[in-house]
């Protein structure tokens, strides 16, 4: 069956599927073979899958599974805008998480955005806490990806991995933490001044740290979860659960136990 493989060789057919080459043959009055022969002739010559040098679709890119089981395994981190009083002026907060705890590990807040920035950030960071995680991960934005930045991540044994363009889900954790920022009652929409925005920013990172009752970590504070502290307090509340199912144990058993979650993924593999 030389003539199937010679057309679909062809310039004419090497992109189109068996199926597609004898449909067309078929419109020009012309019969070669079916398509289930055409396929069968092109596996046993090895060439179903690829019938010339035109590059196949690259697989989609997806940012590598990162399992947090502790503080400071994995920071998650990036940079939202603060809107000052005039209109297309911002302030930008640079913010870094631990997705474990949930707890701001870091921020700052500039009058740019440059790699420049965000790598005299974390050595700062470095510097204030005696130590890194060994996985961040951020978006794909310039302050993210530039040369200084990698340098210096590179130099604290810090090893990188990216949101894919465009996809807020593959940074999820610190999304919702300028989702809690912004919608706040207290966030005054637009800030007069840097000072203003730095003054503002402080108070609320520490209500957040030590106050906010966290959902996504049972209900604790991003500080107790870091310093292990939820350990007792899930205690305290599933005792006190315990001895409400004995003294009402049609009501005590509608509560459920508290489990401390173990393990925290970020962009889990499908």
């Amino acid at each position: 069956m030389k003539a199937i493989v010679a057309i679909s060789c062809s310039e004419r057919f090497k992109k189109d599927t068996p199926t597609e080459i004898v449909v067309k043959l078929l419109e020009e009055n012309t019969y070669i073979a079916s398509p289930r022969t055409f396929y069968r002739v092109l596996k046993a010559k090895g060439l179903l899958k690829k019938r010339s040098d035109w590059k196949a679709p690259r697989k989609p890119y997806r940012p590598p599974e990162l399992v947090s089981t502790g503080p400071d395994q994995v920071w998650s981190w990036d940079i939202t805008y603060l809107p000052s009083l005039v209109a297309g002026i911002y302030y930008y907060a640079y913010v870094v998480l631990d997705i474990w705890s949930r707890k701001i590990v870091g921020w700052e807040i500039h009058e740019s955005e440059t790699p420049e920035t965000s790598a005299l950030m974390f050595s700062r960071i470095a510097s204030r806490r005696g130590r890194v995680a060994r996985r961040l991960h951020s978006d794909n934005g310039n302050p993210m990806k530039g040369l200084s930045l990698l340098a210096k991540l590179y130099s604290l044994g810090v090893l990188p991995s990216y949101s894919r363009p465009r996809v807020s889900n593959d940074n999820p954790f610190i999304e919702s933490f300028f989702r809690t920022t912004k919608f706040h009652p207290g966030y005054p929409g637009r800030f007069a001044s840097i000072d203003h925005a730095r003054l503002w920013f402080a108070d609320f990172v520490d209500w957040y740290n030590t106050e906010h009752r966290h959902s996504g970590i049972g209900y604790v504070t991003p500080s107790q979860r870091h310093a292990g502290l939820d350990i007792e307090l899930f205690a305290k509340r599933n005792r006190t659960i315990a001895i409400a199912r004995a003294f009402k144990p049609i009501d005590g058993h509608r509560l459920r136990d508290w489990r401390r979650p173990d393990r925290v993924v970020l962009n889990p593999a499908v």
